[in-house]
């Protein structure tokens, strides 16, 4: 896991954020020194299991790609609700029942690119957010990019946050390639 993943002590809680159990979460330390969350995931160490991996708060999990055996990692670590990003044409298998069967929630919410970021689909993830606030929640495309740019148009088309506010938000969880893309549109007012 690099340094990059994990949020510096400043950006760790969500500003968006209310839930008061983050405050109390226990954060251990592995040998490079970045923070984990293992206490809150039931023990489960997601770092190992998950590449790439972010954690922007203890309720949060940005991930790539989902199989069987991640699927199971998630529900033992206390996840109640799996956001997917992709589109039925990535998927190597039928994630919604294996998720149900983990006892989990699942929604899935495609964006299958740039083209695809679009107000109604960041109004669509900000409803399924706001349904589940205060939920564990992990949320995946293929690589975290997807889920990092839903987040910053998020906080800022709809949460009226400054443009770096809304980008670093983007960055901690996995905006990278569609970094261009998201600070143009944010450019343009809503």
């Amino acid at each position: 896991m690099t340094s990059q993943n994990m949020p510096s002590e400043e950006n760790a809680i969500d500003v968006d954020q209310t839930d008061s159990s983050i405050a109390t979460d226990t954060v251990a330390a592995n040998d490079s020194g970045a923070n984990i969350h293992i206490s809150a995931d039931n023990g489960v160490d997601l770092a190992d299991i998950f590449e790439p991996y972010f954690r922007p708060d203890a309720n949060t999990i940005v991930c790539g790609a989902l199989d069987d055996e991640k699927v199971v990692a998630l529900a033992k670590a206390g996840v109640e609700l799996v956001i997917n990003l992709q589109p039925d044409d990535e998927l190597s298998f039928d994630e919604a029942s294996a998720v149900e069967q983990a006892g989990m929630h699942y929604e899935q919410l495609p964006i299958s690119g740039a083209k695809e970021l679009k107000q109604l689909k960041i109004l669509a993830f900000d409803n399924v957010l706001r349904q589940h606030h205060g939920k564990k929640v992990a949320m995946h495309c293929g690589s975290g990019n997807r889920v990092g740019a839903a987040i910053a148009l998020r906080a800022g088309w709809l949460r009226g946050r400054k443009m770096d506010t809304a980008m670093e938000r983007g960055r901690s969880h996995g905006l990278t390639k569609l970094e261009q893309e998201v600070h143009n549109r944010l450019l343009v007012p809503r």
